[in-house]
């Protein structure tokens, strides 16, 4: 047997810790290891007991609705009447449907969705024809219907559309895969080798990745990665270790980076396969930040995205100086104070 030609990740593409994303997970024993990860609940066992079938008739219902809605774009693809691209983005707007209607029948979360400028024109929109490279953190299986539920009050009405990359393994799930596969998400063949372990792919997934980038841009859509690479199973002691393959991205096509932020997702299904489906709260956030970023190398990327995003996962609320990050001036004044002479002092 030919051993597989693989090298260390660098982009980190969503890899979960289960191969099943939309198997019902339940927690059948409580460990030390579970209670130090996950605190005290939010909800007594009955409002716990009602969120979680709510969540279950969600994912359920997502099962039945999606290939009953992809059905048309693909028949009308195979048929030669719409174009690829036309199916692409058909797909992703039907998913986005999907999800944000069924969220409003089944609320078994309240997302709140923060944006800048939300009482005003929406600074988002303003940026709606710059091509870009969105990151995100990844603190749930429940992650991607959230984001495509709230994608049009999150990135703006006249956003272009995405396409995210992904670990292969999801297309196992039959339904999962229709709907990464219709909406033409870009795959990436990596080891199960658990969270926390670094991420190993083929090189030619790479490669494959790369060119379909360079044409996802050409053709209108932004992209959309998950720099952790692998869900986070404690979310609220920050991020797992950055991969930054964003940066090389950003770099390689000249366009910035954008990031959003998620909060509250592990309380309903948790990364930690021993806590899985044990519900503890509802309150979901989502977050965009308005500026597009070019950083000037790989560590001003994952420091930013530590210090914006990874705050936002932890506590669901703005770090204090998260436009100094994004607009790089938190390096500037680093530079500023270094250059101060000894003997100047300010007082406070």
């Amino acid at each position: 047997m030919t051993p597989r030609n693989k090298v260390k990740d660098v982009t980190g593409v969503g890899r979960p810790s289960s191969q099943v994303i939309l198997q019902s997970t339940t927690a059948t024993t409580t460990t030390t290891a579970t209670t130090s990860t996950h605190k005290e609940s939010e909800m007594n066992p009955f409002q716990a007991s009602i969120t979680k079938a709510g969540m279950i008739a969600f994912i359920a219902s997502m099962c039945v609705a999606l290939p009953v809605t992809l059905f048309p774009a693909a028949m009308l693809h195979k048929a030669r009447l719409i174009s690829k691209t036309r199916k692409e983005k058909l797909s992703l707007r039907i998913g986005q449907f999907c999800s944000r209607w069924l969220m409003r029948i089944i609320p078994f979360a309240k997302v709140q969705v923060l944006r800048e400028g939300d009482n005003e024109k929406l600074q988002g929109d303003e940026q709606e024809d710059e091509p870009s490279v969105w990151v995100c953190n990844h603190t749930s299986m429940l992650d991607i219907f959230i984001l495509l539920a709230t994608d049009k009050k999150l990135r703006g009405k006249r956003k272009r559309p995405i396409k995210i990359v992904y670990w292969k393994d999801l297309e196992k799930n039959p339904i999962t895969g229709l709907l990464f596969k219709m909406c033409g998400f870009f795959p990436v063949e990596m080891e199960a080798n658990g969270n926390g372990n670094a991420n190993q792919y083929k090189k030619s997934s790479f490669k494959a990745l790369l060119k379909g980038i360079k044409e996802a841009f050409e053709e209108g859509f932004d992209i959309g990665i998950l720099p952790e690479g692998q869900l986070n199973p404690s979310p609220e002691k920050g991020l797992q270790p950055i991969f930054p393959g964003a940066f090389t991205l950003s770099k390689m096509s000249k366009r910035p980076i954008r990031m959003m932020g998620l909060f509250g997702l592990h309380k309903l299904w948790h990364g930690d396969e021993r806590i899985g489906m044990t519900v503890t709260g509802r309150e979901v956030k989502v977050r965009a930040y308005p500026f597009s970023c070019k950083f000037e190398n790989a560590d001003d990327f994952v420091d930013s995205f530590k210090s914006v995003v990874g705050y936002f996962g932890a506590r669901g609320e703005d770090h204090p100086d998260w436009q100094k990050y994004l607009m790089g001036k938190v390096k500037d004044d680093a530079k500023t104070t270094t250059a101060e002479p000894p003997s100047v002092a300010t007082n406070i």
